[in-house]
């Protein structure tokens, strides 16, 4: 601590980091790439990365298996501070679960809509006489 004030200790590679979140290190530099996810370099140009970026990592994994783009990842993830504490993941968790519950309800009105028997399509004759 600096002052008061926590100063963010970037350690983690980019192995450690794929290893802790479960994901591959080509997708921790993906995320980077498109700023999902800021490191901090070491002197030999190394990234690296703190420990709440495991977190960051997984909750990325996740909202895009929820199907979330990449800009819709960064909005969610504009909501935590640099140094997240529990509260802060509670507070996104809950926009995230928002998030899901949103996109299900529009599937299952898509779905109402496919199973209503009602056509979806509706071509019109082909007249073969011309």
């Amino acid at each position: 601590m600096t002052g008061g004030v926590a100063v963010r200790q970037p350690y983690l590679t980019v192995g450690d980091l794929a290893r802790a979140s479960g994901v591959a290190p080509s997708a921790v530099r993906f995320y980077e790439s498109h700023g999902l996810l800021t490191c901090e370099r070491t002197a030999g140009n190394q990234r690296r990365f703190g420990k709440s970026d495991v977190c960051r990592t997984k909750v990325i994994r996740v909202a895009q298996r929820v199907g979330l783009s990449v800009a819709e990842i960064k909005a969610l993830l504009a909501e935590l501070p640099a140094d997240p504490v529990l509260a802060d993941w509670e507070r996104l968790t809950i926009s995230l679960m928002a998030e899901v519950n949103h996109r299900i309800r529009q599937l299952r009105s898509v779905l109402d809509e496919i199973a209503s028997g009602e056509e979806l399509c509706h071509l019109p004759p082909v007249d073969r006489a011309s």
